[in-house]
């Protein structure tokens, strides 16, 4: 008896978890679906329902996927798919090459600072991340912060055009992730044996060589999960095109606000969002494939 109760207990414990995820996930994402395969109308809601009963009897299903055939055949969506891949790549590459220097001294510092370093990091957090942004347009424009510096010290002889351009949208996307990159890679690192970098020493290896055949492989996890990190949010980012990059900047999250708010096309929205989705997942899935491979080969 005693084991039964257990098991169902084990079973409640598990089923939690995956009935939040259907609540508050896989529901809201069957309507999204859902809209996205109906038709646009001017009334409300704004789209057709997929399901018609005015003919009686069994009901007609009218969905259509020329709202996914539009976001292929409009230069509009491929240019913010692209370049919000483009710009959420080029992002997170450089969060990883700022931020592996930055988590692998915390990692190496005396214990009683680390601290100190990793408040440093999540600093920002601190204040809002909307002000955050409207601090870096003041930073970044014409007659700024950087360009007066820069003008100052000599460097330049006229202001950079840097605001409302995809400079500015790649500044302030690795500002604002940074700390989500430099976290798991520090809790990665700060695991590490160092009787290995020791032993690699032992063996004759320089410190690059022992970087590259040590702590490089080993950190690897750390650096999958903060490149995700900062990709996934980076690729429908918001508020960041919409304030530092200026009209010239499509992005999928611009993309999608100016089709649902203004242009009040619901469905065409909804398929932009799925899309958005299943590019996201396939990489992810195919993320996991690999390092569950390694995991089986190492």
């Amino acid at each position: 008896m005693g084991a039964a109760v257990s098991a169902w207990g084990r079973r409640a414990l598990v089923a939690l978890p995956f009935g939040w995820l259907a609540a508050f996930f896989l529901a809201p994402f069957l309507i999204v679906v859902a809209i996205s395969l109906a038709e646009p109308r001017i009334g409300v809601p704004p789209y057709l329902p997929l399901l018609d009963w005015s003919g009686g009897g069994w009901p007609r299903l009218q969905a259509s996927f020329a709202n996914f055939a539009l976001l292929f055949d409009d230069a509009f969506y491929v240019e913010a798919y692209v370049q919000s891949l483009a710009i959420a790549g080029l992002s997170t590459l450089l969060c990883l090459l700022i931020g592996y220097p930055m988590a692998l001294a915390i990692a190496g510092a005396p214990e009683r600072r680390r601290s100190l370093l990793l408040m440093l990091v999540i600093l920002p957090f601190w204040t809002s991340f909307l002000i955050r942004v409207y601090a870096w347009m003041g930073i970044l424009k014409d007659e700024g912060l950087l360009n007066g510096l820069l003008l100052w010290l000599g460097v330049i002889d006229q202001p950079l055009v840097i605001l409302n351009t995809g400079i500015a949208v790649i500044i302030g996307i690795v500002y604002s992730y940074l700390p989500f990159m430099v976290l798991p890679l520090y809790a990665t690192l700060e695991r590490h044996d160092r009787t290995l970098l020791e032993a690699a020493a032992d063996l004759g290896a320089r410190p690059w060589r022992a970087f590259l055949a040590v702590t490089l492989p080993l950190s690897l996890p750390g650096i999958a999960a903060g490149s995700l990190l900062v990709f996934i949010p980076a690729v429908g980012e918001y508020v960041i095109p919409d304030l530092l990059g200026g009209g010239d900047t499509n992005m999928l999250g611009k993309a999608l606000w100016e089709v649902f708010s203004q242009s009040r096309d619901w469905p065409t929205a909804a398929a932009l969002a799925v899309a958005l989705l299943a590019a996201l997942v396939l990489p992810l899935a195919l993320l996991q494939r690999i390092f569950r491979r390694t995991e089986e080969g190492g």
